[in-house]
This record gives structure tokens, C-alpha cells and sequence, in this order.
């Protein structure tokens, strides 16, 4: 009796979360700027690991639209495009940090990397996309 009930709240609560909206805006603001990045590979790095939260060409998987993982999709590029954001003007200092998070391994992050493979980078990608972002953002 106990599982049953336990069973017919949880498909209850899973159900009603549903109507919660947050996570369920998956129109991508307008891009500000347009990158002129220093070569096809780095913005093909880029794109490959970075693009989805740290842009407004977020490519919104479909199990966004479920919650909870609408919400912590959601989280993730909302924060994302808030501390580094190629389609709004970036900052030198905002671009240093980023290259930070990328050298210390932080960037892209695991829970991203788990769910998007072709997303985790190599050491020598990892190297080049720094050099890139540098180059592209930096001018050295």
C-alpha cells in the first residue's frame, strides 16, 4: 500500500512540475556581435565546446523541454551567458577568466561533457582554443 501511494505521488509531483515555465523559454536572444575569430579552427573549438551556454546560438536539446532538466539546462546557459558571452561585447578581463577555467580544466564542465561527448576537449584542443580565444579577443 505504502509503494503505491509513494508510486502515485511521485508520478503526481512529476506531472504537475511540468507546468512550471521556467526552463521552457528556448528562444535565443539576439546576437549583438558577430565574432571575427583569428581562424575555422578555433570557432569550430568553440562551437564544439563552449557555443551552447556561452552564446545566443544555444542549440536547446530536446530534453529541455522536461523538467527538472529543463531547469538545470536552463541554469546552466543562463549562468553561462552571463559570466562569458560571445554575442554580447566581452570584456579582456571576462576573456582571461574564461581561459582560466579552460586551463584548469573546469571548462567545458562535466556535467556538459557527459551529455555532449564531441564536447570534451583534448589537451592539444584545449591548447589551441586558448591560443585562439587569445588571439581572437586579446589581439596576441
Amino acid at each position: 500500500m505504502r509503494v503505491t501511494k509513494f508510486i502515485v505521488a511521485t508520478a503526481v509531483v512529476a506531472v504537475a512540475i511540468q507546468f512550471i515555465p521556467y526552463g521552457k523559454n528556448h528562444k535565443n536572444p539576439p546576437v549583438e556581435v558577430s565574432v571575427n575569430w583569428d581562424s575555422p579552427k578555433t570557432k569550430a573549438l568553440f562551437n564544439k565546446a563552449c557555443k551552447d551556454c556561452h552564446s545566443h546560438n544555444t542549440t536547446w536539446p530536446k530534453n529541455a523541454n522536461f523538467a527538472p532538466i529543463s531547469w538545470l539546462i536552463a541554469h546552466d546557459v543562463y549562468d553561462g551567458r552571463e559570466h562569458f558571452n560571445v554575442s554580447k561585447p566581452v570584456k579582456s578581463k571576462t576573456i582571461k577568466k574564461a581561459i582560466d577555467e579552460i586551463k584548469e580544466g573546469d571548462m567545458p564542465p562535466l556535467q556538459y561533457t557527459l551529455v555532449h561527448k564531441d564536447a570534451k576537449l583534448t589537451n592539444s584542443e584545449r591548447e589551441a582554443l586558448i591560443a585562439g580565444l587569445k588571439k581572437t579577443f586579446l589581439n596576441n
